[in-house]
């Protein structure tokens, strides 16, 4: 199995200018523990609830005034479309990451969490079988 078949195609951005409440209010609505922040070079960044956590919370930052750029991860790392579940289980392990943007190329195409690992992980062990309630 692929990355591109278990990712989550409909990947949610903010502005490197938003703040930090109102990304966490996108985040909130969405049920997601992650966003892209687009910038101004190729490149982007990533927002997560660990970041919220450590960079914000922690450090008594106020959430209206903090701008996503100042506590974002900037250096993301990424999997690519065709990566197998063995290389995205090994990248996010390697780099004690939760959350992995997806590649095709130079193009962000989706994001896939350590959840969406789990339940394929989970589904394809041996003796699983859905039960009807």
């Amino acid at each position: 199995m692929k990355a591109q078949e278990i990712m989550t195609r409909e990947v949610l951005s903010v502005d490197e200018s938003t703040s930090v409440k109102e990304a966490v209010r996108i985040m909130a609505k969405h049920n997601i523990g992650a966003v892209i922040v687009q910038t101004p070079r190729p490149t982007f960044g990533i927002f997560t609830q660990g970041d919220l956590l450590s960079r914000v919370v922690a450090e008594g930052k106020e959430l209206e005034k903090t701008k996503i750029k100042e506590v974002m991860t900037e250096s993301v790392q990424c999997a690519q479309a065709e990566d197998s579940i063995d290389d995205l289980v090994r990248i996010m392990y390697e780099e004690n990451v939760r959350y992995l943007p997806v590649m095709d190329g130079r193009k962000l195409v989706g994001i896939i969490s350590t959840a969406d690992l789990f339940k394929v992980i989970f589904r394809g062990s041996e003796g699983y079988r859905e039960e009807i309630v």
